[in-house]
């Protein structure tokens, strides 16, 4: 195996012109390479294709992938071809001429990948070709859609299983970016893939006789920042985000076709670059607008789902979602199409309640009542995600099985709202609790909302809750507030809604609240969040060689008739204006640079960097190295804020120098030197205390406070002291108390 490991590494950087794998592609790579069926969940950006694509390189026969869209088997041969790989398709987006062209290729052997739909691998003439060749892999992407339980469910994806077993010599891989756990064991089973920690049987032991392993990566993209917004005014929302990215891709997602034409019409009008797109359209536009989007000629799309599936552009700069997708899977999947270049990508979720109707209705056209079921299941955990007050990552990864531990991501809008923005709803939510306890906890939380707000309907004179002494007195919030304060006294563990029929039942911890001994902390009014701060999309880089690296790229894309990506990436762009190689040695380590792509462009690029820098007498850089791909920044060329504060505070600078010389509001800095202190540096004791107009006997509760509960969060320790003591005052305090413990 070590051998093997060997050779698939020096295909990594020779071919692909990778320097290393990222998470778990060598681990997936060896277990195909072993000959073991192997079902991978790894998101969106990950690097799923290289665990087929470099293996089949390995292997002496074909290797057939099944994909689900003809854009994304397209985009992948056209990378393909551009690393010298031999790959081909088959599908009805080929002419008769390129469909048997590429026939015969299989069949002499010429090809060493086969991209396929699944109709077209179910047809008797695609298997018959298959059995005359030596096939050692078959790959199934987006396997998600074999499940019934997924949010992409496609009945002939099921039918794949039967195919595979007329190949039983060939290895399988799975692959999905989106699965929860019954999605995974469901596709385990219909390809009766024999896992060590199944407790179910496959569907048929049949030709099951080699082991399967199971590669589950993290659901955390860490260079996404997810905000979600309420949606007020959609269309100006929408241009004020826009403003933030000149010249720069992304996608907007519209429910609806109508929606998608009139948005993309109104952004023309403003002169924004954007193309519609699509089922309704006719194939031709829709399909050229799709290469205008890929080829960075159109800077914009606005799409229904009908657009993204596989999309393989790396500089993808934004995702918006101008209507509520379906379900969290549906979000995911369509924010992963956002900063696959390992740059940030912002993400902005405009959230309505009346979206959330719109979705129920065509649920409710559903004839299948467990499909039903299934898509309200969906529809309640992304509005839970939603109006989450928490780390927007905690419950996106939850969903998913995986669980987040940091209390601040940094790149979400919720972490970036301090800890003050939490509203105490102690009084409303004593109301509805209450109001829970008098009718008897056999009601859900629409009946419970109408008895506060004083509703004169036939169920509630039918039951004589207009008698209760809870009846009317919740008239100063709307419906819509109730509903959210429901949800937020779920989440938080006050009470536990009954899967059957809803009813709402109340908890220990909401006696403590209803009793006046814990207080509730939460948001009701529906006001967008505080503008999250924004940092530049790539820092530190040569702006000015980029964009002519950029317009070369674009010229030698056009002339081979390909998406400018296929040339190189953003990234790899990037770090050639940075680290300005100007030699083929240099060149090769480069992201995204292997031996073919050295040959085909490295003299054009070179050129190109040799003149610029020899204009501006610029030295060439050495490029660092990191240790994983998945992580890895370009490094910054100046500190980050809260360490230029953290250092200068330390050499003596005061909490109002600085506040003064960043002009900044003095939270903001004492939020500074606390990440400074969180991330290992010391901390001097300095005149932090003087800030402080608290008694010597509350500063005393106060570190008494830190010591039992310790300085990460400050709301517990508010909390303890009865919120008696400002948060302003907390965080002096905290400063003072760690550089004590020194």
């Amino acid at each position: 195996m070590q051998t093997k490991l060997n050779k698939a590494k020096t295909i990594l950087k020779e071919v692909f012109g990778f320097d290393q794998f990222l998470p778990l592609q060598e681990e997936v790579i060896l277990s195909v390479l072993g000959g073991k069926d192997t079902l991978v969940v790894m998101p969106t950006g990950s690097g799923k294709s290289l665990c087929y694509q470099l293996p089949a390189l390995m292997f002496e026969g074909l290797t057939v992938v099944v994909s689900p869209l003809i854009s994304l088997m397209k985009d992948q041969v056209e990378q393909l071809i551009e690393f010298d790989i031999p790959a081909v398709l088959l599908n009805s987006s080929l002419s008769w001429t390129e469909y048997q062209q590429n026939v015969r290729r299989v069949q002499e052997r010429q090809a060493k990948l086969l991209y396929v739909a699944p109709e077209t691998l179910l047809k008797p003439e695609t298997q018959s070709l298959l059995s005359a060749v030596q096939v050692d892999c078959i790959t199934i992407d987006e396997a998600h859609c074999i499940s019934e339980w997924g949010h992409d469910f496609r009945p002939e994806y099921r039918q794949i299983a039967r195919v595979r077993e007329k190949f039983p010599e060939a290895v399988c891989l799975a692959l999905t970016a989106t699965a929860t756990a019954r999605v995974q064991d469901d596709i385990a089973r219909n390809l009766n893939f024999r896992l060590p920690d199944s407790s179910r049987q496959p569907v048929s032991s049949e030709k099951n006789r080699r082991p399967a392993a199971k590669f589950i990566g993290s659901f955390n993209r860490e260079n996404l920042f997810l905000q979600v917004a309420p949606k007020t005014d959609a269309y100006r929302q929408t241009l004020e985000f826009l403003q933030k990215f000149t010249d720069q891709s992304g996608i907007i997602y519209c429910f609806s076709r109508k929606q998608t034409e009139a948005l993309a019409e109104g952004l023309e009008a403003q002169g924004f670059s954007v193309k519609p797109y699509h089922a309704g359209l006719p194939d031709e536009v829709r399909k050229q607008n799709q290469e205008l989007f890929i080829r960075d000629d159109v800077q914009i799309i606005v799409a229904t789902i009908a657009f993204g599936m596989g999309i393989n552009k790396p500089n993808v700069r934004f995702v918006l979602h101008y209507d509520l997708p379906k379900s969290i899977e549906s979000y995911y999947q369509e924010i992963g199409r956002a900063g696959r270049d390992g740059l940030r990508a912002d993400c902005l979720l405009l959230f309505g309640y009346g979206d959330t109707q719109k979705i129920k209705y065509f649920i409710d056209q559903k004839e299948n009542e467990f499909h039903r079921q299934v898509a309200l299941q969906h529809l309640e955990k992304l509005v839970d995600f939603a109006e989450a007050s928490e780390c927007r990552r905690k419950p996106l990864l939850a969903y998913f099985g995986e669980s987040y531990s940091r209390e601040n991501c940094g790149m979400c809008d919720n972490c970036l709202r301090t800890e003050e923005s939490l509203t105490d709803l102690t009084i409303p939510a004593q109301k509805f609790l209450s109001c829970v306890y008098r009718t008897g906890q056999y009601f859900g939380g629409v009946h419970i909302t109408d008895v506060l707000r004083g509703s004169e309907s036939q169920k509630i004179f039918q039951h004589g809750h207009q008698h209760l002494s809870t009846y009317g007195i919740g008239k100063e919030y709307s419906k819509k507030q109730w509903a959210h304060l429901t949800r937020q006294l779920v989440r938080q563990g006050l009470l536990r809604k009954e899967p059957e029929f809803g009813s709402l039942k109340l908890t220990e911890k909401a006696r403590e609240v209803l009793s006046g001994k814990e207080k509730f902390f939460g948001t009701l009014q529906e006001e967008p969040p505080k503008p999250a701060t924004r940092t530049d999309t790539y820092r530190d880089y040569d702006k000015t060689l980029f964009d002519l690296l950029r317009a070369k790229r674009k010229q030698l894309a056009d002339q081979a008739n390909v998406p400018p990506y296929v040339i190189f990436s953003d990234k790899s762009l990037v770090e050639m204006a940075v680290f300005y190689p100007q030699s083929r040695d240099t060149f090769v380590t480069m992201h995204g640079v292997g031996s073919a792509k050295l040959e085909k462009y490295g003299d054009i690029f070179l050129e190109i960097i040799q003149r610029y820098c020899s204009e501006h007498r610029i030295s060439e850089r050495t490029k660092y190295t990191v240790k994983s791909r998945m992580t890895a920044k370009l490094r910054p060329l100046s500190k980050p804020r809260h360490v230029e504060v953290g250092e200068a505070y330390n050499r003596g600078s005061s909490v109002t120098d600085l506040v003064a010389k960043y002009g900044v509001k003095q939270s903001t800095i004492l939020d500074h030197l606390y990440r400074f202190y969180r991330e290992g540096n010391p901390l001097k004791n300095g005149s932090v205390l003087s800030l402080s107009s608290l008694p010597q006997n509350q500063q005393t509760k106060v570190r008494e406070a830190f010591s039992r509960l310790g300085t990460e969060m400050l709301r517990p320790v508010f909390d303890k002291l009865n919120g008696e003591v400002s948060f302003e005052e907390l965080k002096i305090l905290r400063l003072y108390y760690i550089s004590l413990q020194r």
